[in-house]
């Protein structure tokens, strides 16, 4: 009978945590992947002061912070408790319930050791029993840190995600008010690309985070998250992944392991050795390709890297030798030239 709940969460864009925990019954924690070492080490900055959104990932963007949102979250009063670390209960005192219902006070935190999660959640309470259609329904949302619901006595599923983390829970209320807390050892990324210490530009470089370690040979070969762009900090379960950087759409990509810690950002520079390689074609001293000369770059050994159409076609080459190849008018032409790291090269090709 959960085959529909677990539908109509899918179609929702959760992460199914459901269909173990109807098996297993009252409580799961969040899924969390088991990851490894990065390019760069954590920062010791609480996401938590990272927060300045509310967002679900059944948003568009969901899971991320684009670079634009900018802003920390208030800190706290001196000498009083700090959320992001753990800080009071947020549920000392519940409310008194309407009458025949329970007051049930939601909060998660970073882990089981982790401090209390202030900002940024999504929370979604579901009856377990089905409509007479079969979909299970919604009968509590909320996008508050700690929210409190008013419910009947019953059996729900509790979801909460943060960013691309995420947790359910089936509960059975009967007629206390009570408290559920749930464990969401969640992190985040912030992904860049450089060339020589010179950072590359967001439009021209992006990234693929897949589950796993490059290096150990533990990889999955489906992306988790992909196109993350350069600046925007992702959300995820803590564990290990690896990015795969592409500067251009030629074969300048690297590939890197990441460590995401609860409650923490890493950011991660992903270094380049690549240049940008304008080819023409030059006719005597005047360059004057036409704009549909066809263009191959190839590798010394004959493998096509990059092909394209046009005057002064633009190739982002990882270093290494080069064959240039233009074709016009019937006729083609050939140059063999060499890509050094950070040198942004304009390469002529001779039309005899």
């Amino acid at each position: 009978m959960w085959s529909a709940f677990l539908r109509f969460a899918a179609a929702c864009r959760f992460r199914l945590l459901l269909a173990a925990l109807i098996a297993l019954g009252p409580a799961l924690p969040a899924a969390a992947v088991t990851p490894d070492a990065a390019s760069a080490p954590a920062a010791d900055v609480r996401i938590a002061q990272l927060m300045p959104f509310t967002g679900t990932p059944g948003l568009p963007g969901g899971g991320v912070i684009p670079p634009a949102a900018g802003g920390l979250a208030p800190q706290p009063a001196p000498g009083g408790p700090d959320p992001g670390a753990g800080g009071r209960d947020p549920h000392a005192l519940l409310p008194q319930p309407p009458s025949g219902k329970a007051s049930i006070g939601m909060s998660a935190r970073y882990g089981e050791k982790g401090g209390l999660i202030p900002r940024g959640l999504v929370w979604r309470v579901f009856a377990d029993t089905p409509e007479a259609s079969g979909a299970y329904p919604l009968v509590g949302e909320a996008v508050e840190p700690a929210p409190v619901f008013f419910l009947s006595p019953g059996g729900y599923v509790v979801h909460v995600s943060y960013g691309l983390a995420s947790a359910a829970r089936k509960i059975v209320v009967g007629g206390n008010s009570r408290r559920e807390q749930f464990d969401l050892p969640a992190g985040a990324i912030k992904l860049q690309s450089d060339v020589n210490d010179v950072v590359i530009p967001g439009p021209k470089v992006s990234f693929d985070l897949f589950e796993g370690s490059f290096l150990q040979g533990k990889t999955s070969s489906r992306p988790y998250y992909r196109g993350v762009n350069s600046g925007d900090i992702i959300i995820l379960p803590a564990g290990s992944y690896y990015v795969v950087s592409t500067y251009g759409d030629g074969n300048a990509v690297i590939q890197a392991d990441v460590s995401i810690q609860p409650g923490k950002l890493t950011e991660a520079m992903i270094h380049h050795r690549a240049a940008e390689v304008t080819l023409r074609l030059v006719q005597g001293s005047q360059p004057g390709a036409p704009s549909e000369t066809q263009w191959s770059v190839l590798t010394p050994g004959g493998d096509t890297i990059k092909e394209s159409v046009g005057a002064q076609p633009v190739f982002v080459l990882a270093e290494g030798d080069y064959v240039g190849i233009a074709r016009h008018d019937g006729k083609v032409y050939t140059k063999e030239f060499s890509v050094e790291t950070g040198k942004d090269v304009v390469i002529d090709v001779a039309a005899q």
